[in-house]
């Protein structure tokens, strides 16, 4: 990575307009042509340097109810409890972990019924226990201002 592509990383996490053509708006500010920051963000996607680009909302404001949620399966069933996971949109997204409580997963929803309802169908259509799934809303939020920096 060069000077400008630590340039280009600080605007996007920091600086992201909205507007109908943002990456215009973000090629100007950095004095170069939108194809070329076009070209270069693809090329840092594809390096693995940025992951995504979205927005972040913050769902308790927006009045929906989100969890961390955990389940616990046999090593032999983890695709088929992910498959099942996943077929719910209200899931942000889901990784696999070694530990008991081997696949996380966090949702949000617009209540916490809602939450509870997709946990029992999660644990219903896996024939878990109820002590083999976690429901683990945040009681506490601590919300880190992540912001990456490159050595460029």
């Amino acid at each position: 990575m060069d000077e400008l592509d630590c340039r280009i990383l600080h605007v996007l996490q920091s600086e992201f307009p909205l507007s109908e053509r943002p990456y215009e708006v973000l090629a100007r500010k950095l004095q170069i042509s939108c194809d070329e920051l076009w070209e270069r963000v693809e090329k840092l996607v594809d390096q693995g340097v940025i992951r995504r680009i979205g927005a972040s909302l913050d769902s308790r404001k927006l009045g929906y109810s989100s969890t961390l949620a955990a389940i616990s399966v046999e090593a032999d069933r983890v695709e088929q409890a992910a498959e099942i996971i996943s077929r719910f949109s209200e899931v942000t997204h889901s990784y696999q972990r070694e530990h008991q409580f081997n696949i996380w997963f966090t949702m949000i929803a617009a209540d916490n019924e809602r939450i509870e309802s997709i946990l029992e169908q999660i644990r219903s259509a896996l024939s878990l226990e109820n002590s083999e799934v976690l429901n683990l809303p945040a009681k506490q939020l601590f919300k880190l201002d992540a912001r990456f920096k490159s050595q460029g």
